[in-house]
This record gives structure tokens, sequence and C-alpha cells, in this order.
């Protein structure tokens, strides 16, 4: 083969291989928007940030590990605006209420949802070149206390939302750090 046609071939392959990665980033990768939330809720439905959950009589005790212990709302079926979702759970962490954990199926759920978060948090820019399309989507809204965080799965068509304390989200990874007596294994 000459010169020139191995060149070529070389050439016509990178080419190739570089189409195929800038596709696939734009494929797999995850979509984001974030913004600034409009109105901090400082906890969930009425509850505050901090409170021992375990008092309640409106939560049920589902899971409990030394330090975190995993709550369902009695209300049923579970819900977040006008969507019904699969399974709302609220979080605590050295018995304070730190976070919320909110999956959900289907893309008239996440419609909804993504409508009633925006309609209490502040709208998202979703200008069509602002978000390209994208297997999972990423929304994010900051507050100064609370951080929310929608992320939707279009192949799987599930979605699932992290509302939680900004102050007490650090305690969730304090338990995931190295120990030195676990030979650097965390648990």
């Amino acid at each position: 083969m000459s010169r020139l046609k191995a060149h070529t071939v070389v050439m016509f392959i990178s080419a190739t291989i570089f189409a195929v990665l800038c596709l696939s980033a734009l494929l797999f990768s995850p979509t984001a928007s974030a913004v600034s939330m409009v109105n901090d809720p400082k906890g969930f439905q009425g509850i505050p940030w901090g409170t021992a959950l375990a008092d309640s009589p409106d939560v049920t005790l589902v899971e409990s590990t030394d330090r975190i212990k995993q709550f369902d709302l009695k209300q049923s079926p579970p819900r977040l605006g006008e969507a019904t979702v699969e399974s709302l759970r609220l979080v605590s962490i050295d018995g304070k209420f730190a976070r919320v954990i909110i999956r959900y199926q289907g893309m008239k759920t996440h419609q909804l949802v993504l409508q009633h978060l925006q309609s209490q948090f502040g709208p998202l820019d979703l200008t069509p070149g602002q978000i390209a399309r994208g297997i999972l989507q990423q929304f994010t809204w900051f507050g100064p206390e609370s951080e929310i965080t929608l992320t939707y799965d279009v192949k799987r068509d599930l979605g699932l939302i992290f509302l939680e304390s900004r102050a007490l989200a650090s305690k969730f990874q304090e338990g995931m750090a190295p120990d030195p007596d676990l030979a650097g294994a965390t648990y």
C-alpha cells in the first residue's frame, strides 16, 4: 500500500473514532441544569431539617443502623405535588432529619414532578440548546439551607430525587471515610 493511501486510511479511521466519541459523549453524558432556589423549604412538608423523626407520629421506622434511620410517611400512597410516586423516604443521621429520597417511574410522573418542583423552587432554563437530550438528565436547585437534585434515567424511565439539608449532608460522607483500623476499607 502506498504511503499516501495508508495515511488516508489512518486519517479516515481517526476521524471515525473521533465522531463516535463525540456522539457517545452527547448520548451518554448526563445533562444538567442548576439554578438558585427561589423558595428554600428548610425541610420537607413542614418538617424542618434537624427534627428528631423518631418522635413524630406521622412516620414509621423502616430501616435502622447506628447512625442512619429511614422512615416512611404514614400517608399512602406517597405523593409529591400532583404526582403519585413509588417511594418517599425520610432519612435522619445522628437523630436529625437530613434527607428525603423520592423514587418514581414514568414520563408522565416525571413531567408532573418537574412541574411541581419548578413551581415551588424556581424555573429551570429548559430552552432548546441549553440542555441537550441525553440518557440521564439532572436538575438541581440550590438554596441557603436546602439542595434538591433530580436525576431522570430516560432509558429506564426512572426518576430519583434527593432533597437534603446542606448543613447535614456532609455527615453522610463522614461515615464513608476509610477507617485505619480496617486497613483503609470503608463501611
